[in-house]
């Protein structure tokens, strides 16, 4: 990997998007500047468009065009069929896991295998980070609603949680700096529900929506996006303007959620701002015009109400 300030990692595509349109997107990621690609279905199980075989074929693709490949784990297990895809990316032994919640860490730690903490595993002081490190933890992504402060006080740049293996180097921080925010999941299909259809037929309506179904306020203010079983922000996350505090939070990755259009300018506008020297007020400018309907929020980053927008 180039030495960076900050590495960038496109993170799991949580819509139901087509398989063309996946490895249409993928082989876009494969030219960008991104360092980093998790791939898999963190959302839903009934999602089948791509196959366990083919997340792992594209993350061999993938890291020979020279990225770091990390497959995830489905945030909320429900079946033995879950678990039964859980095991095998588990135990499959050639990429980084992320593990999509605590239900994988047990799976995880007796397959051996060294891990990335994804954003839903509650990390919220010291102690729980260090003991995830003594499991297999390498590098955690912090909680979306944690403030930049919180952060740095959890893992701090000046004496970081170390891991467990040798060479104990540093657990690596990774925040959620660009896309909309997953805030809850549930058991039951909000948008199969909004369909009048039960979970179990839902006819994979979610297919029809390729950044979730928003949805408004009674005075017409997007408010939250339902993704199946997942609940999201409207408003997209953007930590472009964040540099400072980012670095001394001791933020060392930055994660892009990624979006159906013209992700690859989101990325572009992040290289070039966090390890080129860009201007971040330009930036800001070109990714308001290329904002999903909500805008860009970083309420979070500043222990505000994650739909507030603070200026740096």
């Amino acid at each position: 990997m180039p030495d960076k300030e900050f590495a960038l990692t496109v993170g799991p595509v949580l819509s139901y998007w087509p398989r063309e349109t996946l490895l249409h997107f993928y082989a876009e990621v494969a030219d960008s500047a991104a360092d980093t690609v998790v791939l898999g279905e963190v959302v839903c199980s009934r999602r089948h468009e791509m196959k366990t075989d083919d997340w792992l074929a594209l993350a061999r693709d993938l890291a020979a065009a020279g990225k770091d490949v990390v497959l995830a784990t489905q945030a909320l297990i429900e079946s033995e069929a879950d678990l039964r895809t859980l095991r095998r990316i588990a135990w499959q032994g050639d990429f980084l896991v992320e593990a999509g919640d605590a239900s994988a860490l047990q799976v995880l730690v007796q397959a051996g295998a060294r891990f990335v903490l994804g954003p839903h595993i509650n990390v919220y002081s010291r102690a729980a980070l260090e003991e995830y490190a003594q499991l297999g933890a390498l590098r955690w992504v912090a909680p979306v609603e944690l403030s930049l402060q919180s952060v740095g006080q959890i893992n701090p740049p000046a004496g970081p949680v170390s891991c467990a293996a040798p060479p104990h180097a540093a657990i690596g921080t990774e925040v959620w700096a660009y896309g909309r925010v997953p805030l809850a999941f549930s058991a039951r299909c909000f948008t199969a529900r909004h369909h009048r259809l039960s979970k179990d037929q839902c006819g994979f309506r979610c297919r029809d929506d390729a950044d979730g179904l928003l949805l408004s306020t009674g005075d017409g203010q997007p408010f939250l996006t339902l993704n199946g079983v997942q609940t999201q922000s409207a408003a997209q996350q953007c930590l472009i303007v964040e540099g400072q505090a980012l670095r001394e939070a001791g933020v060392s990755r930055l994660r892009l959620s990624p979006v159906s259009r013209r992700f690859g300018e989101v990325i572009a506008w992040f290289s070039r701002v966090m390890n080129e020297g860009g201007s971040a007020s330009e930036a800001l400018i070109a990714l308001e015009a290329l904002s999903l309907p909500g805008g860009l929020v970083n309420g979070f980053a500043h222990q505000r109400p994650g739909m507030d927008w603070s200026a740096a």
